[in-house]
């Protein structure tokens, strides 16, 4: 690859920042790298590592001179900092972020948007449940799907630049409309992880089940749901506080079809339980043909390197 930008700048240095910086670097997408965190002892783990070129103090100083910015913070904290930084974003830069949630990212960042400044939301589909500078790696975007969601009017090269950024670093690239995004996560990602802290919630509420039991029989499939539910607290509480007219859309859905199911078992309907369990596992099906897992008993994952 050759490259596509002068200077990134991450305001944020946790897991995707971090994949993101492996991944440019692998690839060869930029000439400087800059970023800086909220937490000291974040940009102190930083600079040890050499994650990016620069770590500075402020984002002030870590958006001057770059032609990319890329927000990689909490959605609660999206509107402040793009406040904070409007006034050093130089002319004809492109602004992005990584949130789970995009109509409340326009929301937050649009009114401090200075004029010339290309704002293009985006979400790679991607991640682990561990963050920190320390979490991430190249590999993390490989074959995973990222989207972004062009603002009305969004100039088409800024785009087409920041398409090309996105496959450098190994994603499959798509484009939607932000309210079209926001249901689609709230089906594949943002009630599934809903359900696992649920899950989670229940074993411990469960006085019955011991902690030991738990733990000791977890490959049962909550295993898995510890696994979802051990994600960023900070991250899924302001997912669901901003995305939630289509997270609670699909999470009604979700009910009707619970109680359907708890119907059937009690009337013992075996017919209905097996034609429903066929059908959801032809689904997992084509996700594993999708390439975007394996039936490897990990699941695939690539282990972190942090």
């Amino acid at each position: 690859m050759s490259v596509i930008y002068q200077r990134v700048a991450f305001i944020g240095l946790g897991l995707i920042a971090s994949s993101m910086a492996h991944a440019i670097r692998r690839s060869g997408l930029a000439v400087t790298t800059t970023g800086t965190a909220r937490s000291a002892d974040t940009r102190k783990v930083a600079r040890e590592i050499g994650l990016v070129d620069q770590v500075f103090d402020t984002a002030a100083e870590t958006v001057k001179g770059a032609d990319l910015v890329v927000l990689c913070v909490p959605m609660g904290a999206m509107g402040t900092v793009a406040e904070e930084i409007a006034p050093h974003l130089e002319p004809g830069a492109t602004l992005t972020d990584v949130g789970s949630v995009k109509q409340a990212v326009i929301d937050a960042v649009t009114p401090f948007l200075p004029q010339g400044v290309h704002f293009i939301p985006g979400h790679p589909l991607a991640g682990t449940e561990h963050s920190g500078p320390r979490a991430g790696f190249a590999e993390l975007f490989d074959n995973r799907w990222c989207i972004l969601t062009p603002p009305d009017g969004c100039d088409s090269q800024a785009l087409a630049r920041l398409s090309r950024f996105w496959r450098g670093m190994g994603a499959n690239l798509d484009v939607m409309d932000a309210p079209h995004h926001d249901l689609v996560l709230a089906v594949t990602s943002h009630t599934p992880h809903l359900i696992a802290y649920t899950m989670v919630g229940v074993a411990d509420d469960l006085r019955r089940v011991t902690d030991s039991e738990v733990i000791k029989y977890s490959a049962a499939g909550f295993r898995d749901f510890t696994r979802i539910a051990a994600s960023d607290p900070t991250m899924w509480r302001d997912v669901f506080l901003t995305n939630k007219d289509a997270t609670l859309e699909i999470l009604g859905r979700f009910t009707e079809e619970l109680f359907a199911l708890q119907r059937a078992i009690r009337q013992g309907d075996g017919d209905l339980l097996h034609a429903y369990f066929t059908r959801t596992r032809a689904i997992r099906r084509g996700i594993i043909e999708a390439g975007q897992d394996t039936d490897a008993p990990d699941f695939g994952r690539a282990k972190s390197k942090g």
